[in-house]
């Protein structure tokens, strides 16, 4: 992938004036998801405790969001941890046009810090097991891979 040259502004924690083109990003990444649910869930974490979720953000220079980073503690069993809690990237996406500069490591790089602020020492995430790009990006951000799981269902 070509590396881009972008002017780095500093990650920022998301706040309420950032939930509709935080969402929009959102929708990019989960397109299975409608607006509304999309719209839900970012109030939702907004509304919990930074102690406990945290959404950090990229700004291009005219504002608009560049890219997220989702994190949250989670404290039931994660696969391939051996601690708990374990800080847990929920989601982190990059537009298109900026990709390759950088950006999602800088986020998971203010996860990472999040995390053991909270005294996590262990930071877990999942792909889908066919997005090939996601599982290359968390590789060069210094994740292993632990497990692979697949999930069946019977309608009865």
């Amino acid at each position: 992938m070509e590396t881009r040259k972008i002017r780095r502004m500093p990650i920022r924690v998301a706040t309420q004036s950032d939930i509709q083109g935080w969402v929009q990003l959102r929708a990019q990444l989960w397109e299975d998801t409608s607006l509304d649910q999309h719209m839900e869930e970012a109030k939702a974490m907004l509304a919990k405790s930074p102690q406990d979720c945290i959404v950090f953000l990229d700004v291009e220079d005219r504002g608009d969001l560049r890219a997220f980073a989702e994190g949250a503690l989670r404290h039931d069993h994660v696969n391939g941890c051996d601690t708990s809690p374990v800080a847990f990237l929920e989601g982190i996406f990059v537009r298109p046009h900026s990709q390759g500069a950088g950006i999602g490591r800088r986020l998971v790089t203010s996860i990472q810090s999040w995390a053991r602020e909270r005294g996590c020492s262990e930071l877990a995430s999942d792909a889908h097991i066919g997005n090939l790009a996601s599982h290359a990006f968390h590789r060069a951000s210094g994740f292993e891979e632990t497990d692979r799981v697949v999930y069946f269902r019977k309608l009865l």
